[in-house]
Formats: structure tokens, sequence, C-alpha cells
């Protein structure tokens, strides 16, 4: 690859990676940390207070379809710099919320801006300037994004301890207006694919007709939906599905951490493959895998072993079709397409 494209690839990991650190850290991991402690400022019940995910899930999802059509029509960088703008002011509802109501309208619009500014949208970017050649670039930037909560939790907690949580959310809040928006406006490199490869922009990977087209992408959601469902579902649950099955506490959480680990290595393993990387064949592997570890769990006595069995295949898997989910599309459909099919699929990944 000539320096110049290498150099515009690590121009627009290192953009895209600052922007998802900061757009996951400061909304969808952020209340791991704060939703105990605004909860009880507001007077609401923690459960109500941790709803605020479920709202933004829940808004996402709906306007994910129609950040599809603004991303065809607008492109990313611009997508991407409303997003930024939108989080602002969510985040700023926020800090100034003094009960229920104001609490669930910041949480509405962090949603809107959850649709417009993590994952599919930055991944569009991603085509717009890489093309087919994008799935490398994907797979490198989800290395960095799966680490948000890691790097977030720990910088939470210790703005919560110095200057308390309303001034915490208006940090989050300056992150995103100062540093978020600019670099989506002016650090992002053109995009490059539909001029330079031109008509190679309309064309799939895989030749379908329309019909099958709708079959694919149908096949696609039922898939990924019912594995997001899977996972988003156990995770909360993981280290009490341990306790119940033997495990002492200190166990249970070595191997929850354990289960992280492996799910950044099969990122890092799909970054290694690149061009190489199939996404479908992972997809195959990765829900394979997740089957096999249920398996394992529902016909074998509760052991060390048997633990150590699951979280094995269960986190690379999941890890596995983390990275399957954000590149099927690019799999199938042309990338002048992705950004639409991939914004569509949010809806019924997000629901779920």
């Amino acid at each position: 690859m000539p320096k110049s494209l290498r150099f515009r690839s690590a121009q627009t990991v290192i953009v895209l990676a600052v922007t998802q650190l900061i757009g996951w850290g400061t909304t969808f991991d952020m209340l791991g940390v704060m939703g105990r402690i605004v909860a009880p400022d507001l007077g609401l019940p923690n459960e109500v207070a941790f709803a605020g995910l479920t709202i933004m899930m829940l808004v996402s999802a709906i306007i994910g379809p129609a950040t599809g059509r603004w991303l065809a029509r607008y492109g990313a960088a611009r997508v991407l710099s409303a997003a930024s703008l939108i989080f602002t002011l969510g985040l700023l509802l926020l800090a100034a919320a003094n009960g229920i109501v104001l609490y669930a309208a910041a949480w509405v619009v962090i949603g809107v801006g959850g649709a417009l500014g993590v994952s599919a949208p930055a991944y569009t970017a991603v085509v717009e300037r890489e093309g087919l050649n994008g799935k490398r670039v994907i797979a490198i930037l989800m290395l960095f994004t799966g680490l948000s909560s890691a790097i977030f939790w720990p910088i939470l907690s210790l703005l919560n301890e110095t200057v308390g949580w309303r001034v915490t959310f208006a940090v989050c809040a300056g992150l995103q207006f100062f540093v978020c928006l600019p670099l989506h406006l002016f650090g992002l490199p053109k995009p490059i694919a539909t001029h330079v490869e031109g008509a190679t922009a309309e064309i799939a990977p895989v030749p379908l007709s329309k019909t099958a087209q709708r079959k694919a992408f149908l096949l696609i959601a039922a898939a990924t939906t019912i594995t997001t469902f899977i996972t988003f579902g156990i995770s909360p649950s993981l280290l009490e599905i341990f306790r119940q099955s033997g495990a002492s506490p200190a166990f249970a959480l070595q191997l929850g951490s354990a289960r992280g680990i492996l799910g950044i290595s099969a990122r890092f393993l799909d970054m290694l493959l690149g061009r190489r990387g199939n996404p479908m064949l992972s997809a195959a592997m990765g829900i394979s895998m997740m089957a096999g570890s249920f398996l394992v769990m529902l016909v074998a006595s509760p052991s060390t072993p048997l633990l150590v069995t699951f979280v094995l295949l269960y986190g690379f898997g999941a890890g596995v079709m983390t990275v399957a989910r954000a590149l099927l599309p690019l799999a199938l459909f042309s990338p002048r397409e992705f950004g639409l099919q991939s914004a569509r699929l949010s809806l019924p990944q997000n629901m779920g």
C-alpha cells in the first residue's frame, strides 16, 4: 500500500477511534459508573436510572433506518458531526436534570445521537474512505472501541469524586463539542472510494438480484439480532451464572475478566486477517462457538474445567460475532449501500 494511503487509513482510524471511545464512554458505558450515583440525587430507583440505556437503545433503533438515508445523502462526516452536537445537548440536559421528566428527555436526545454517532455511521465513514478494503480498518477501529468502558469508568469515577456528577456530565458534553465535533468536521480525510474506484463503488462483492438481496438482508438481520439478544442478555448475568455453577466470587470475577480479554483477542485476530478474512465464515464460526459453549453447560456437570471451557468458547465466539456483525453488510452489498444497510440492521439489533 502506498504511503499516502497508509497515512489516510491511519488518520481515519485515529480520528474515529478517539470519537468512538468518547461516544461510547460518555453515553452507553457511562451509566455503569454514574447510574447509582445519579439515582438517589434525583429521587429515582436504580432500575429507573438504568432504564436510560433502554430509552437510548429504543430511540436509536427507531431512528436507525432514517440514519441510513442520511448517510447516503449527506455522508458520514456530516452525520457524525450532527451526532456530536446532539450528544452535547443530551449530556447538558443530564447535567441539569432535576427529576424523571428531564432525565428521560435527556436519554431520548442521547438515543438520537446514538443512532447518528456510534457504530454504523463510523463504519460507514471508513467504507467511504476505504471501499471494500475497509474490513481491516473497521476491525482495528473495533479493537479500540472495545476498550471504552475500561478507559472511561475510572475517568468518570475520578471526575465524580472531584467535581460531582453534574459537572462530570458537563465535562462529557465538552468532550463531544470541543473534541469530537472538530474531529468529525475537519479531521477525517475526504471520501475517496466513490471517486477513485468509480463504478466499483456500485458493485457488490456477491452479485444478487433484488429478491436475493432482500432475503440476504433478512437472514443477516435474524442472525445478528438473535446473537445480539443473547450477548446483551447474558452479559449482566454472567458473574451470577458462574456463581450458581459453583465458582467462588473471586473465580467468577476472573472468568468474567477473561471473557472480556477473549473478546478483544477475537477482534485482534480479525484485524490481523484483514482482507483475507471472510465475515460470513467468521459469523458461522462465532455462532458455532457460542452454541457449543451453551451445549457444554447443558450436558456437563458444573466444574472448574467446564467453566473455563465455557468462557473460552463463549468469549471468543461472542468477540468474533461482534466483528462479523459490523462487516457482514460489506460482504454482500456494495460500498455505496453499506451505510444504508448497516443502519437498517440497527433497528432489529437495538430492539433485541
